[in-house]
């Protein structure tokens, strides 16, 4: 039974850039934070379904998912299912979610309807990481009024700047007209590659103008990240000593300290 004083910490995981790590980085660090004994959901919310994908969720155990639970016509409790991993759910994503915005066009409510679920996420577990799609439309929209929190990956080349403020940009406003409570979890530099110097460039800039925002851990580009989803596992489970897996291990224990 689900411990009712819990206040589960929601979390948004968003660039608008594609990849550049944001799905990789909501798989492993859902399945880290399981692996410390918190009770966690991942919020599938890209129509792509790569995070679907990435922990093993076959196509035919999809539904209900993401697309029910906006239109109302399925219950929270209903699209939650476990995975593999011991205390990771996930809601999942399908195709269906890629309409969604035009079927939300004309509802007032449209940039609450993850938020009203808010409750019962609060309830349930200690966290709840959002996948979001690689855009700043409807569902990120969505996702930044519901979180406390949005964590960005980013990923070291030399547009990776200007990306970010474009996002810092709609978190500015989802702050003024949404929710004005949301906070930037940290910046997470991925892919990086230390024997490249634009790299090294990348991470001196963004450091130097974000300061503490700045996670301490940096996420190596690493082979063994990148096959993982293939095999519908985490690289965590995939390869628990790759130095991708290591990072994440230890990007979780920064997010526990803070």
């Amino acid at each position: 039974m689900a411990n009712k004083t819990k206040k589960a910490k929601l979390i948004a995981i968003a660039n608008q850039k594609g990849g550049v790590g944001k799905t990789t980085t909501a798989i492993n660090l859902s399945t880290a934070m399981a692996s410390v004994e918190k009770k966690v959901l991942l919020i599938d919310l890209d129509p792509q379904g790569n995070a679907t994908t990435g922990l093993g969720i076959e196509i035919k155990h999809r539904n209900p998912g993401v697309y029910e639970l906006f239109c109302g016509s399925s219950t929270f409790k209903k699209t939650v299912r476990e995975t593999m991993i011991p205390g990771l759910n996930i809601i999942s994503s399908t195709q269906d979610l890629s309409g969604i915005e035009v079927e939300l066009v004309n509802m007032t409510d449209r940039a609450n309807r993850l938020s009203e679920y808010n409750k019962d996420l609060r309830k349930e577990y200690d966290y709840v990481f959002i996948d979001c799609p690689p855009s700043l439309g409807l569902l990120t929209i969505n996702a930044l009024t519901a979180a406390d929190s949005v964590l960005i990956p980013l990923q070291c080349e030399f547009f990776a700047l200007e990306g970010l403020a474009q996002l810092l940009k709609t978190v500015d406003r989802v702050r003024a007209n949404f929710n004005k409570k949301l906070l930037i979890e940290g910046i997470i530099l991925t892919m990086f590659d230390r024997r490249n110097n634009l790299s090294s460039e990348v991470e001196n800039n963004i450091r130097k103008h974000f300061r503490k925002e700045v996670f301490r851990t940096k996420i190596p580009r690493n082979v063994r990240l990148s096959e993982a989803p293939s095999h519908g596992l985490p690289a965590i489970l995939y390869d628990f000593k790759a130095p991708g897996s290591q990072a994440y291990i230890k990007l979780v224990k920064e997010i526990l300290k803070k």
